[in-house]
């Protein structure tokens, strides 16, 4: 028997309040992917990366660069950052981000990004296209280790105060993990938050995967799923498999 991700009715409340009862949890705050997330996806540039690497399609990017000797790391992190700087300018919002970070601030969802490019993509993306729209904290590359291992979210969980017990361990439950990446969909079920696909021409066969909860098609889809109650597809057991990106 499957289970499903469920979350209270925001509906016109504020504050994350939920709108009715019945022991369905209330929603504490949402994690976001950057590049094909937040902003539209920049493909060609992790086949740039991955040419100048010389490295197959497949292969992951960090974990290569983890892989090569010491002394051949800073530059191969060298050569990915100035790819993302030349892409950076080229950056698009997603279609219904404002509509969607207007409403999330309206009722004081918590909002965080967990992201594999390094600060300065991220950074642009602030400051061009959502001023005034908080996200706390931000995780970058340099946090390790990286999606698709969970410890990003578990981390953000922490700084929220969502904890599981007297351990320190982060509790990521009543949390989305909105992404675009196989590394997104495992990060969150790993961390136990529910999993949310914005899906795409190259990802749609993601939407089927048992990792992801939900799919939409554009950021402010969430707006209605949130404000009518969110509710995941049901979904079966099984492992974790997949392609990431960078």
């Amino acid at each position: 028997m499957g289970t499903r991700r469920r979350f209270a009715p925001l509906g016109s409340n504020s504050a994350g309040a939920p709108a009715g009862g019945d022991g369905v949890p209330v929603l504490r705050g949402i994690v976001f992917d950057m590049d094909g997330t937040l902003c539209e996806p920049q493909n060609t540039m992790f086949t740039q990366m991955r040419h100048h690497l010389n490295i197959p399609p497949q292969t992951d990017i960090l974990q290569h660069i983890d892989s090569l000797p010491p002394s051949h790391q800073s530059p191969a992190h060298d050569t990915i950052r100035a790819i993302e700087l030349r892409y950076m300018a080229a950056q698009t919002p997603q279609p219904g981000l404002t509509t969607l970070m207007r409403f999330l601030d309206q009722h004081a969802i918590p909002k965080a990004i967990c992201t594999r490019n390094f600060d300065a993509p991220v950074q642009h993306l602030l400051e061009k296209f959502l001023q005034g729209s908080r996200f706390e904290p931000v995780l970058t590359r340099e946090f390790r280790p990286c999606k698709p291992d969970p410890a990003g979210i578990l981390h953000i969980a922490r700084q929220w105060g969502l904890g599981d017990g007297d351990d320190g361990e982060g509790d990521a439950s009543g949390m989305i993990m909105v992404g675009d990446s196989m590394d997104d969909m495992e990060a969150g079920r790993r961390a136990g938050a529910a999993t949310v696909l914005l899906v795409n021409e190259a990802n749609r066969e993601l939407g089927e995967h048992e990792c992801t909860d939900l799919v939409i098609e554009r950021l402010d889809e969430l707006v209605g799923v949130l404000e009518k109650g969110f509710e995941g597809r049901e979904i079966g057991g099984g492992g974790l498999d997949g392609d990431t990106t960078v």
